[in-house]
């Protein structure tokens, strides 16, 4: 059981591993998300794609969620009282107040611009959300900033599109897709808009431009379900996305 004096480390990916580390210990069902769980799943990023890491981002399983809350504590986290008695079941917020970050916790879905459940499949890797939907966190944001361009480019330039989750599982990936068209109309969007920016990094573009293009053509080729398909007659004519409170 972690120590009450415990404080989060200065360092944020040594700190991201603590809290997992903690967390398993304790048997609770955690895994990295954003910037910090890119940088885990990468075998030494190049200098074109390393940046600095702000916050520690998580998902955790419902069952997890009231006694990950107390272990945070006993971290040296402070909550955010107000914000996690309106939105614990689906999101939490704590503060590293000696090292000015934030943590932000996912119960069961990741839901910011669009949502990705991730329940079930917390399972697949023992550290991080598996590679498809962390890439989907990346690219479902619907003004894609520079730092989710870097991390998405870093995933798909050390990471195969695969048919199962060693490596980005393009059937995972896909079949999220073409269950959501607003959430398809995103990420077909930030795809194309991904491979736009690449020649803004020194690295293998090749390899990463046809990952994505891989991407893409898996997710136009899969069967659309019938929601999908009644949502597309409307199109952008009504907004297809949500607008992330600012916390």
């Amino acid at each position: 059981m972690a120590s009450s004096s415990a404080q989060p480390l200065s360092d944020i990916v040594t700190e991201g591993r603590r809290v997992l580390g903690a967390a398993r210990e304790a048997g609770l069902t955690v895994r990295l998300l954003g910037g910090v769980a890119v940088n885990v799943r990468s075998r030494g990023l190049p200098p074109a794609l390393t940046r600095e890491y702000k916050d520690l981002d998580f998902a955790t399983a419902k069952k997890s969620s009231g006694d990950l809350q107390k272990l945070l504590r006993e971290l040296g986290y402070e909550p955010h009282v107000t914000f996690n008695a309106m939105n614990g079941k689906e999101r939490l917020l704590f503060y590293d107040n000696p090292n000015g970050r934030q943590m932000d916790v996912f119960v069961s879905s990741f839901r910011m611009c669009h949502e990705i459940p991730l329940e079930q499949r917390l399972a697949v890797d023992e550290d991080t959300v598996p590679l498809a939907e962390l890439l989907l966190t990346k690219l479902q944001i619907i003004e894609l900033n520079e730092k989710d361009v870097r991390d998405t480019v870093a995933v798909l330039l050390e990471h195969e599109v695969t048919e199962d989750d060693t490596g980005v599982n393009a059937a995972q990936f896909a079949a999220l897709c073409c269950e959501d068209w607003g959430l398809c109309r995103t990420i077909t969007q930030n795809l194309a808009s991904v491979r736009g920016h690449l020649g803004g990094y020194e690295v293998d573009r090749d390899t990463v431009a046809a990952r994505l293009d891989a991407l893409l053509d898996r997710v136009e080729g899969t069967p659309k379900s019938r929601s999908w398909k009644l949502r597309a007659k409307i199109g952008e004519r009504k907004r297809w996305y949500q607008l992330p409170e600012e916390v």
